[in-house]
């Protein structure tokens, strides 16, 4: 059985990926920083904080402690900023995001593909992005070039690690209806941004169980999956007129 940690899995797509990943048959572990709620039957949950080193490998203790190993490790946990301008931002919003999206998945990563040398296999999936394509939104700035660092870091992980028996990879969700894309509108903002919104976003539940059967499967080292392609959005584009899409339940 294949052995999954989900960092961030507490809510919004990293739990829809804990869910998945269990549906699909393998044993799972995630983490938060803080947890809350009830635990899925033969899930291991653990409080963890991904910027921290001794959390992180607290958390691949654990989890091969319960399972006997770990096979697949996604750095899902993140978050964004407010929708302000850099200069309107406080230093210590502009911290947290780059502390836990940057600097905690490199953290993470060094943790992981460290014990996953050391036993000599595994796949490790960041988590991408707005940004993580060039794709720049005013108002994001932290959170995008967290993003757009990410996927260079990884593509570099995956030069480091050539000829290993460890793979990286980039996981790319897209446009995903949670707290996070939603979050600082104001109501006529938000009602011209739902136009798009139901176009090309997708509901959590639709989206992590292809994600999880793609991890799943495996890729090469360096590759990507992504669930909104530039084609999958041209289509979309095209046919709006003709599909009438409601993700929010208010029209």
């Amino acid at each position: 059985m294949t052995v999954v940690v989900v960092t961030g899995g507490t809510r919004g797509i990293g739990q829809g990926l804990v869910h998945a990943f269990l549906a699909q048959g393998a044993s799972v572990a995630y983490c938060g920083r803080s947890l809350s709620g009830d635990v899925p039957p033969g899930a291991l949950a653990v409080a963890a904080d991904v910027t921290n080193r001794a959390d992180v490998r607290k958390l691949w203790d654990a989890a091969a402690d319960r399972f006997g190993t770990v096979d697949i490790w996604v750095n899902n946990a993140g978050m964004s900023n407010s929708r302000k301008p850099l200069w309107e931002l406080p230093a210590e919003e502009i911290s947290s995001v780059v502390g836990l999206n940057l600097e905690g998945t490199l953290q993470a990563s060094a943790v992981v593909l460290e014990a996953m040398l050391a036993q000599g296999h595994g796949a490790l999936w960041n988590m991408e992005g707005l940004g993580s394509n060039g794709q720049i939104v005013a108002g994001l700035t932290p959170y995008g070039a967290t993003k757009r660092a990410l996927t260079y870091a990884t593509l570099a992980m995956a030069k480091e690690l050539k000829d290993t028996p460890v793979k990286v990879g980039l996981l790319s969700p897209g446009m995903v209806v949670t707290d996070l894309l939603v979050q600082d509108y104001d109501p006529a903002e938000l009602e011209k941004a739902k136009k798009i919104f139901n176009i090309l976003a997708d509901r959590v539940e639709t989206v992590t169980p292809w994600l999880a059967a793609k991890v799943l499967a495996g890729t090469r080292n360096g590759g990507r999956v992504a669930w909104l392609t530039g084609p999958k959005a041209a289509y979309r584009f095209a046919t709006a007129g003709f599909r009438r899409r409601d993700l929010f339940g208010d029209a």
